[in-house]
Order: structure tokens, then C-alpha cells, then sequence
């Protein structure tokens, strides 16, 4: 009669390879962490809050009699490059930086850095 068949034993995962030397891990986003912090309950009551919200492409400044001078299709230069982050503020407190995109032939603005409360600034 034959013989009963045997498994065979599990594949044994090979050892980890030693990191190049002078190389140091990536820090990686969690993609656990929920996308916005959950709400204090303290703030639910203020929840339905308008604020200002301003998005700043840039600034100049102008004479007076250049702004006298301003008519359609002028071109007004501001302090910053195409590209450059765009500030953002909520009741003229800056809170943030993002880049413009457009969304279905609507300007947005991409959230890439909050701005840390000790270094807010009124705008």
C-alpha cells in the first residue's frame, strides 16, 4: 500500500539583509492615524462657526500714482515665483501653507504645512 504523503516543512524566510553602511531608515506616514483629529467635545458647540478663511498668492507694493494708473490688463508683480507655497489664514491669523491646484476648473489649495502656533502671525 502506499505511503500516507508528509507536508512538507513551512519555507524558512530568509535573514534579514544588513542596511548599507551609512544609510538610516525612512520615517513613513502611518496610514492608520485618522485623516483629521476627532473634534474636542468642548468644540462641538462652535462647530457651525463661519471663519474667514484667505488664501495669499502674494504681496507688492504699489505707489500711489502707480495704483492711479492701474486699468484692465494690467500686470502686477508680486513677491513670489510661480510655484512658490501659497499662505494661508483663518481670521487673519496665518495658520498654514499649500500649493494651488485646480479641481474641476476651480482654484484649490493642497494643505503641505501647518503652520506651528508660536510662530502664527496676524496677516
Amino acid at each position: 500500500s502506499p505511503e500516507p504523503a508528509t507536508a512538507a516543512p513551512p519555507p524558512q524566510a530568509a535573514p534579514a539583509a544588513a542596511p548599507p553602511p551609512g544609510s538610516e531608515p525612512m520615517n513613513l506616514p502611518s496610514f492608520d492615524a485618522p485623516i483629521a483629529p476627532e473634534m474636542p467635545a468642548e468644540l462641538d458647540l462652535l462647530a457651525d462657526v463661519n471663519l474667514n478663511v484667505k488664501i495669499e498668492l502674494g504681496r507688492t507694493r504699489l505707489l500711489v500714482d502707480d495704483v492711479l494708473k492701474l486699468n484692465e490688463g494690467a500686470v502686477v508683480e508680486l513677491d513670489k515665483l510661480a510655484g512658490d507655497p501659497v499662505d494661508i489664514y483663518v481670521n487673519d491669523r496665518h495658520v498654514a501653507r499649500g500649493e494651488v491646484l485646480v479641481l474641476n476648473d476651480n482654484f484649490c489649495v493642497r494643505i503641505n504645512e501647518i503652520v506651528e502656533p508660536e510662530n502664527r502671525q496676524v496677516g
